[in-house]
């Protein structure tokens, strides 16, 4: 009788050691105390942060615009890969105008070879950019070795000449209307070659080393309104300027120059924008009825701007999404 209670007790004994030992190992294999890297079955697992968005900036896409006139055209160059997007006519020409002035500056900064400028030519220059100034224009003009006689063979100036050779151009020539055609303004470029020259001067090539900064500088600074107009200058601080988010300009400065004129021989307004960033250069070029304002061209400008900036203000980022369960 006795030996069978002490092998009834001992049978108990056993089966109740391991009623506890089974919870306390499953606690340990489902905690991960056990050793396993991801077999278990109760831990969750939290959802990734979402990544954050790229900053916005300005790249190829669609562009529509309601435009009334005899031509309109534009291009877009990504600085860091050099593709060049636009309108299919971004290689027909139109008259630069005042734009061409940052390259005047710039093709007589890079001569002086290290040489400092007078201050009157300094001067000269900085208002050639900030206001449009064509008096100042052409005094730089001169000194960089441009005349307005017009050369055989069709040849632009020597400054113009050297635009095309320094920056790759291959659109640009001089003026096609034979009054004008050794005029600096009259000077034919293309959406395209606007785009390539705006790099030229952000890269370098064409102020030099000791004078790129100062250039940008001047043409981040430019001023005016589209209304503070006169004889031989004006504001130019408009175009694909307004067209930028603030988003866009506090990444760094943006570097502009405008060129316009009413011209009485095609009853036209010629409007140019150029706007240039360590990352994209934008030109936009248009000729439009006279009947219509300044302002009709430069909103015409910031619209194209406006419709390429990336991603769209207000856009939703899609993040792909990982499963939120058990491991």
């Amino acid at each position: 009788m006795r030996s069978r209670v002490t092998m009834v007790l001992a049978v108990a004994a056993v089966l109740l050691g391991s009623a506890l030992i089974v919870p306390t190992a499953y606690a340990r294999l489902s905690s991960g105390d056990g050793g396993s890297s991801g077999g278990g079955g109760g831990a969750s697992v939290a959802a990734p942060a979402p990544t954050p968005p790229p900053p916005p900036t300005l790249a190829a896409g669609p562009v529509s615009v309601d435009f009334d006139g005899e031509f309109f055209s534009w291009a877009l160059m990504d600085r860091k890969t050099g593709k060049i997007s636009g309108a299919k006519n971004m290689a027909s020409t139109s008259s630069t105008e005042s734009m061409i002035k940052a390259w005047i500056v710039s093709d007589y900064l890079r001569q002086l070879d290290g040489k400092k400028p007078p201050a009157d030519m300094l001067k000269a220059a900085s208002l050639a950019i900030r206001d449009s100034n064509d008096d100042a224009a052409n005094k730089v003009y001169y000194a960089a070795g441009g005349s307005y006689r017009i050369l055989p063979n069709s040849q632009p100036s020597p400054v113009i000449q050297r635009a095309i050779k320094i920056c790759g151009l291959t659109d640009t020539s001089r003026g096609n209307v034979a009054k004008y055609q050794g005029y600096w303004s009259f000077t034919r470029m293309s959406p395209r070659d606007a785009v390539r020259l705006g790099d030229c001067i952000a890269d370098g090539k064409a102020a030099g080393p000791q004078w790129t900064k100062w250039v940008l500088n001047e043409m981040s600074k430019v001023r005016g309104s589209v209304s503070d107009q006169h004889d031989t200058y004006g504001g130019g601080k408009w175009g694909i300027v307004d067209g930028l988010p603030a988003s866009i300009k506090a990444q760094g400065p943006v570097s502009i120059k405008n060129g316009w004129t009413q011209l009485a021989y095609d009853g036209n307004w010629h409007v140019n924008c150029l706007a240039v960033t360590d990352k994209w250069s934008l030109a936009v070029m248009l000729r439009y009825p006279a009947k219509s304002p300044l302002s009709y061209g430069a909103k015409t400008c910031a619209s194209v701007a406006t419709q390429l900036v990336t991603p769209q203000p207000g856009a939703v980022l899609k993040v792909p999404q990982q499963p939120v369960g058990k491991l």
